[in-house]
């Protein structure tokens, strides 16, 4: 299929929500708080649509994490285990999200010399996210950037975001052969289970439910028994379940956190005055940030520029731990080729900004892209 049939079929990929995704003139739709609760508890109704079962499953595990976070606060609480957790689940979890589902499962940002490396890189953190409900959704910010369609569109505000896993990220129950087959080569490369064109019908998605069920109660109960054995053999005070419940208390925090990031890493919805002196693309609102670069890499305006490169971090001060995971994985000899655009992004941008040029093609940003 073309390029172009493919972007038409971003189109119409995912399903609307029922406030919509743009009015009749093309403009976007700022769904109310009201809304966006009423759509949520829509899509994850089990009860009402078994297909409902992948977003209800998505909130499970983080609900499931919970009680790890409560037992760390208020019962194994102690400064070393707390601040171990939160290093678990902001460096760790970050730069893993970043390496795995961004820059691999999304973007192919390098290739694994053969399905041992993948495994291993796949599973080398405690497993929160399907790849299906990131990858997909993915491609379409990408083209749609802060414009109606986007499923996590900033100018709709904090809750837009942080629901959209859920009420924008789903894809359509009732497509074609055809187009099911193009939507399905996104996830076919991660090694995930894909489902059958009539599977897909009947379970309303592209990987197969056994695959993501088998595979989280694997990974979570590998990691458990690893973290318990491990807070044993150190001597943890509170024993190896305090070490559990640090570690799978920081998960917890990453799986709430990373539903807050695309409003941030977009200027949370302030449009060309969200941008900072080191976003030097101006063809979306994504922006450069501090804390999600050094502790996940996820220098998010330099991506935007370059999404296929394995390394975002191009700049001397922006440190980029998944790209160190990639460069090590290579000289172990688990990664075969990479990408990287440090040079292109160095001659084609910095270079040019640093004499006082005009950034590249920032003409062509429109003058509104919220639609507003």
């Amino acid at each position: 299929m073309s390029e172009d049939q493919g972007k038409r079929l971003n189109d119409y990929l995912l399903i609307e929500p029922h406030y919509g995704w743009a009015d009749a003139e093309g403009n976007f739709i700022k769904p109310t708080l009201k809304q966006i609760l009423k759509e949520y508890l829509t899509r994850i109704n089990i009860f009402k649509d078994s297909k409902a079962w992948f977003p209800f499953m998505a909130w499970f595990w983080v609900l499931c994490l919970l009680p790890f976070m409560l037992l760390l606060l208020f019962k194994y609480f102690t400064w070393p285990l707390f601040i171990g957790g939160m290093v678990y689940g902001m460096v760790i979890m970050g730069s893993h999200g970043t390496m795995w589902y961004h820059r691999y499962s999304t973007h192919n940002a390098f290739t694994f010399k053969n399905s041992f490396w993948k495994f291993v890189s796949q599973h080398i953190v405690i497993k929160v996210i399907p790849e299906e409900l990131y990858v997909v959704s993915h491609h379409i910010h990408h083209e749609k950037s802060d414009m109606p369609g986007d499923p996590y569109n900033a100018f709709g505000g904090f809750f837009y975001c942080f629901f959209a896993d859920t009420n924008h990220q789903l894809i359509k129950r009732d497509l074609t052969p055809e187009d099911y087959n193009v939507a399905s080569k996104c996830l076919q490369h991660t090694g995930a289970r894909i489902n059958t064109y009539e599977e897909y019908l009947k379970y309303g998605t592209i990987t197969n439910p056994w695959y993501i069920m088998i595979s989280w109660v694997l990974n979570w109960s590998f990691w458990g028994l690893a973290f318990f054995f491990l807070g044993e053999a150190i001597g943890v005070t509170g024993g190896g379940m305090a070490m559990v419940c640090a570690v799978f208390g920081g998960t917890f925090v990453w799986s709430v956190g990373i539903r807050t990031f695309n409003y941030e890493g977009h200027g949370k919805g302030a449009g060309k005055n969200g941008w900072g002196s080191s976003d030097l693309n101006r063809k979306d609102y994504s922006i450069n940030q501090l804390w999600p670069g050094y502790v996940a890499g996820e220098w998010h305006n330099n991506h935007h520029l370059f999404p296929t490169s394995s390394r975002s971090g191009f700049l001397p001060y922006q440190m980029d731990l998944p790209w160190m995971y990639v460069k090590f994985l290579h000289w172990l000899g688990g990664i075969t080729e990479y990408r990287d655009n440090k040079k292109q992004f160095l001659e084609n941008y910095y270079k040019p900004f640093k004499e006082n040029q005009t950034i590249v093609d920032s003409s062509a940003l429109p003058v509104d892209l919220s639609g507003r």
